[in-house]
């Protein structure tokens, strides 16, 4: 399966996003690319940026989604608005590959200060490659849509 990938970042994370942009596309993933140039001379508010990246995956324009900012945290808590969306900071190769196993999250979110680029890249492959569990992991996923459902959210995916 090809994945369409969407990758936004913050001014924090601007080299890391372009690097793992090039990394991406050279290993054949469509990347759709969101954020401010290297030489932006002002902030970029992360919540905008979670927005875009989370309504994108949500509608289902893309399959799957790489946010990064200072800590990934404040990321996770925009995207995590949307219906559908599993988003959560990743900060090893064991909570990657649990994040998808058991969680099946859509959207990684990264810590551009906390993380070198090296650590990044070994998190991203393990994202992506890794399959969901399903199962009993499955019927959870479920029981956060039904909330999603309870409050009044529409999942479009």
């Amino acid at each position: 399966m090809s994945l369409n990938l969407i990758i936004g970042s913050d001014h924090r994370g601007v080299s890391t996003r372009m690097k793992l942009t090039e990394y991406l596309r050279q290993k054949g993933y469509s990347v759709t690319e969101f954020g401010p140039a290297l030489d932006a001379a002002s902030p970029t508010d992360y919540p905008d940026v979670a927005a875009e990246i989370a309504r994108s995956i949500s509608r289902g324009e893309n399959d799957r989604g790489i946010l990064i900012c200072g800590t990934g945290i404040g990321m996770c808590i925009a995207a995590n608005k949307f219906p559908g969306i599993q988003a959560a900071p990743v900060i090893d190769e064991l909570s990657a590959e649990l994040s998808r196993r058991h969680n099946n999250l859509n959207i990684l979110c990264l810590a551009g200060d906390m993380l070198n680029e090296e650590q990044m890249m070994q998190i991203v492959q393990i994202w992506l490659t890794v399959p969901f569990d399903g199962g009993r992991h499955e019927r959870r996923i479920e029981k956060i849509r039904l909330l999603e459902k309870q409050l009044g959210l529409v999942h479009s995916g």
